[in-house]
C-alpha cells in the first residue's frame, strides 16, 4: 500500500486517485481558514510556484476538526485561498484527519509518520516512490521544508 491507491474528491465532487501524482515529491496539509497559521497558504504557494516545475505537488485538505476552524464548505475554502493567497495547488473536499471518522489516506499518512497530527497546517512529506518521509508540525513554516523538499526533488 502507498498514497497511490487512494482517491480524495475535490470541492465540486470530482473523485481524484492519488496514483496521479506518481513520481512526483507529495506535501499533504490539513488546512483551516479562520486559523492563525492560516498565512501558511501564502507561504504554501510560494513553495509550489518555486518547485512544482521539478516535480512538487501541494495538496491541501480542508479541516473543521481543531477549533472549528474551518466552518465553510470545501467550495468557499477554495474561493477563499484563491481570492486571499492565489492558491493554485489542489485543494480537496473537508475531511478528518484524526479519530474514527478519519479520512483513510490521513490514516495512512500518520500511521506511517507514528504520529497524530495534533493542529491546522500539520505537513507530511512524501517522496517520489509515495514513501512517507516526515511529519512538520503547524509552526513549522512552510519555506522550512524547502530544503527537505530540495533532496527529495534530487
Amino acid at each position: 500500500m502507498s498514497i497511490y491507491s487512494f482517491t480524495t474528491r475535490k470541492p465540486n465532487g470530482e473523485s481524484v486517485d492519488l496514483g496521479k501524482y506518481k513520481d512526483q515529491v507529495v506535501l499533504f496539509v490539513n488546512t483551516a481558514s479562520e486559523c492563525g497559521f492560516t498565512p501558511q497558504y501564502g507561504d504554501l504557494q510560494n513553495l509550489y510556484e518555486a518547485y512544482k516545475e521539478q516535480g512538487l505537488v501541494i495538496l491541501g485538505f480542508p479541516c473543521n476538526q481543531f477549533g472549528g476552524q474551518e466552518p465553510g464548505t470545501a467550495t468557499e475554502v477554495e474561493a477563499f485561498c484563491s481570492l486571499n493567497f492565489g492558491v493554485t495547488f489542489p485543494t480537496f473536499e473537508k475531511v478528518e484527519v484524526k479519530g474514527p471518522n478519519a479520512d483513510p489516506i490521513f490514516r495512512y499518512l500518520t500511521e506511517q509518520t507514528g504520529e497524530e497530527i495534533k493542529w491546522n497546517f500539520t505537513k507530511i512529506l512524501v517522496d517520489r516512490q509515495g514513501k512517507v518521509v516526515k511529519q512538520y508540525d503547524s509552526s513549522v513554516k512552510p519555506l522550512e521544508i524547502g530544503p527537505d523538499i530540495e533532496k527529495l526533488l534530487g
